[in-house]
Order: structure tokens, then C-alpha cells, then sequence
């Protein structure tokens, strides 16, 4: 926020400060500030124990480690490290309007929201991207955990990159009575481009391709059947990839419309710059901000009620609860699953196994069947080779049929 122009400056993802020249001419009621204090509150507490319960889940159990389920985990981490790291000081400093926490803090306050924003928005378009070559190319080979390691890996250095901007020309400055945190731009045409840039790359051309994806996979799943495939593990398979896509879908509806309103006041403050002298601004930042940081809440809710093993998690992480019940068929129910896919498999590699067996077993009986006919056939033949002329024309013919099969003929021999 460069406050050099003596006017509140814009900033993603940072709170707009007074100017230079005002005396924090926004301040709130006690009781204002203790029901902002408790809701913001209550995101960071929400936050960070669901994703942190999230990551546990992942983590701890070998059989969660799944493509889709490392940018769950990617997800989770980027959630919960903006809840922690971001909200409470974003609070502190738009109640306050003073900075508490140093230049170096200053410089990761204004990068990091951007990086963590980045990576959350990209690994959901990396899941949407996973489902939709899952379910329309099935025969395709699927995503190697390695592979998702790096897209992962990329993603955060794409983020970090997007955010360095914002880190380079973050200071923290004293000015007459309080310090301010703020990014002091060069030129307002440079500032105004990189916001293009941000909004688009984390917002709006994601939606875009993660609209996309899921509108196939829909068409796909819902839209059409496959004739005459009407086995239970079909319908099985369908119900577990519908499940999975919905509880995705719900996941990037929410992030949508709780990010929408924070775009849209950033965009009219750019139109009318003025309105950040309105008397009530305060209360609208504090609003939005809330709704932004509070999607970091709900993706572990989603998780929990549409997902039946991070439900089964979930319990397990909250069996110390009076209240929670977990019975021993739960807890069970991720080595169930894991043992099921085990038994399939040793199941397909035996009957295969067997199979096969059974194949060389009827092909070396119809060998020995072979040969024995060739034998006697052979022997036949020698003896009527031996005899002065064939008994009969018919024995002729049939020994002159018998000689030119090389088998024979080399046995006769």
C-alpha cells in the first residue's frame, strides 16, 4: 500500500491502510472488535486443527497416499499455513492500523497470502486435471505418485514467483504516531498490472479450466451409459467416481463464492478509490476478509461427510471425545479396504496362475495323445513296408497317406 500519494493504495490479499496523512480515523466499538476477535477466532482454530487432522490423515496412513489424495494433502497444507500465518495478523493490523511485527514479517505478510492462494487454487485444478484423465481416458496409464510430487512441487515455485513482487517492495515504514506495513510500488501502472495478473492467474483462468474439466467429467458420468454394462461393480465403480467428483465440485464451488466478494472490493476500489474514506469500509474489509479466510474451513467438513475413509479418520483423530463413538469395524476400515485390494489381487494372480497351469497340463496330454497315434501309425507302416505288397489296395493307399507326414515318416525311419 504505497502510501506516499497521501491515498489508500490496494493491495491483494493485505489490508488497505489509512493514509499517511490521517490518525487512524477507523476504530471500532469494543464489542465490535471482541465478535470479530472470536470469528476470526474461531477460522484460525477451525483451520488449522480440520486441515491439520487432514494431513495426519494422509500421512500417517500409507494406504491414504493416493495421486488425488497428495493434492488433497497439498491443499490442506496451503489452507492451513494462511489461517495460521495471514488472518490473525491481517486482523490485528486492519483493527489496529499500526504494524506490530517488523520489516521482514512486513515482506512475507504481503508474498505469502499470494503463494499460499496460488498453491490451494492449483491443486484443486491439479485434481480436476487427475479426474479427467481417470474417467475419460481410463485405459490411459494413470499418474505416477512421483509425477504428482512434481506437479506439486512446480506449483510452488510458480507461487512463490507470482508473490515475489510483493515481497521485493513490502517495507515497513514509521510514519508520525504508528507504523504502517505496505508495498511501495514504483509506478501505479505496474502496480495495476500485476493485480490483473494475480486476480487472473489465482481466480479467474483456473475456474475457467477446472469449469471445464468437471463439465466433461459430468457429461460423462451422468450424461451417458454404457450399454448392457449393468454389473454391480460397474455401478459400484460409477457411484465411488460420482462421489468423488461431487465432493471436488462442492470444493471448488466453495472456494468460488468466498473469494468472489473479496475480489469485487478490491475491483471497485480500483473504479472508486474513494470509498476506502467511507466511514463503514472497515466493517466491509473485516466482512470479506472473513468470508475469504474462512474457505480454509471448510474443506475438511466436505472431506468428512462426503468421503467415508477421512470421515473414518476423522474418528480415529477424535476418539478421545466423550461424545464421538468408533466402532471396531471403523477402525478397521481403511486395512479392510487395503486388504480387499490385496485379496483381489493375489485372487487374479492365482486363478491366472491356475489358468495357465491348466493350459500347459492340456497341452502336454494332447502332445502324449499325438504321439502316441504317430507311433502306432509309424509302426503300421513299417510293417506294411516290410511285407511284400499291402493286403489290400486300401492298405496301400492309407500307408502312402501316412508316410508323408514328416512325424511319421521320421519315426518309420
Amino acid at each position: 500500500m504505497n502510501t506516499n500519494s497521501g491515498q489508500n493504495d490496494i493491495n491483494y490479499y493485505s489490508v488497505p491502510t489509512a493514509s499517511s496523512n490521517v490518525t487512524n480515523q477507523f476504530s471500532l466499538a469494543a464489542w465490535q472488535v471482541t465478535l470479530w476477535s472470536i470469528a476470526y477466532s474461531f477460522v484460525v482454530v477451525v483451520s488449522a486443527f480440520g486441515n491439520g487432522v487432514v494431513i495426519w490423515i494422509i500421512l500417517s496412513h500409507k494406504k491414504m497416499r493416493t495421486v488425488t489424495n497428495y493434492f488433497v494433502l497439498n491443499l490442506a497444507i496451503s489452507d492451513a499455513s494462511m489461517a495460521v500465518f495471514n488472518t490473525s495478523v491481517n486482523f490485528a493490523y486492519s483493527i489496529y492500523n499500526e504494524w506490530y511485527f517488523g520489516s521482514i514479517y512486513c515482506k512475507f505478510h504481503n508474498g505469502f497470502p499470494i503463494t499460499a492462494v496460488f498453491a490451494s487454487i492449483y491443486s484443486m485444478t491439479a485434481i480436476a486435471a487427475d479426474r479427467y484423465m481417470a474417467i475419460i481416458y481410463p485405459l490411459k496409464p494413470k499418474m505416477p505418485s512421483k509425477v504428482s510430487k512434481s506437479v506439486i512441487a512446480g506449483i510452488w515455485i510458480l507461487a512463490i514467483g507470482l508473490a515475489s513482487p510483493q515481497c521485493i517492495y513490502a517495507t515497513a515504514q514509521q510514519i508520525p504516531g504508528r507504523t504502517i506495513c505496505f508495498v511501495n510500488w514504483p509506478g501505479a501502472t505496474k502496480h495495476f498490472m500485476y493485480q490483473v495478473i494475480v486476480i487472473v492467474l489465482v481466480y479467474v483462468a483456473p475456474l475457467i479450466i477446472i469449469g471445464v474439466c468437471y463439465t466433461v467429467i459430468g457429461y460423462n458420468l451422468w450424461g451417458s451409459k454404457v450399454p448392457g454394462d449393468t454389473s454391480n461393480k460397474y455401478q459400484e465403480q460409477l457411484h465411488s467416481k460420482r462421489k468423488v467428483v461431487k465432493m471436488m465440485v462442492l470444493v471448488v464451488i466453495t472456494f468460488a463464492i468466498c473469494w468472489l466478494p473479496y475480489h469485487i472490493y478490491f475491483f471497485l476500489g480500483w473504479l472508486y478509490k474513494g470509498i476506502y474514506h467511507w466511514r463503514h469500509i472497515q466493517q466491509v474489509y473485516l466482512g470479506v476478509f472473513w468470508l475469504a479466510m474462512s474457505s480454509t474451513t471448510y474443506n475438511p467438513i466436505i472431506y468428512c461427510c462426503l468421503s467415508e475413509r477421512f470421515r473414518t479418520g476423522f474418528k480415529c483423530a477424535l476418539k478421545w471425545c466423550p461424545f464421538i463413538k468408533i466402532s471396531r469395524e471403523e477402525k478397521l476400515e481403511l486395512t479392510r479396504y487395503w486388504t480387499r485390494r490385496s485379496t483381489t489381487y493375489s485372487t487374479s494372480v492365482n486363478h491366472t496362475s491356475t489358468i495357465r497351469k491348466s493350459n500347459q497340463a492340456s497341452m502336454a496330454a494332447k502332445e502324449r495323445t499325438h504321439s502316441t497315434v504317430d507311433l502306432q501309425a509309424s509302426l503300421k507302416c513299417t510293417m506294411m513296408r516290410d511285407s511284400s505288397k499291402c493286403s489290400t489296395a486300401t492298405d496301400a493307399k492309407q500307408c502312402n497317406t501316412l508316410l508323408k507326414n514328416p512325424r511319421i515318416l521320421a519315426m518309420s525311419e
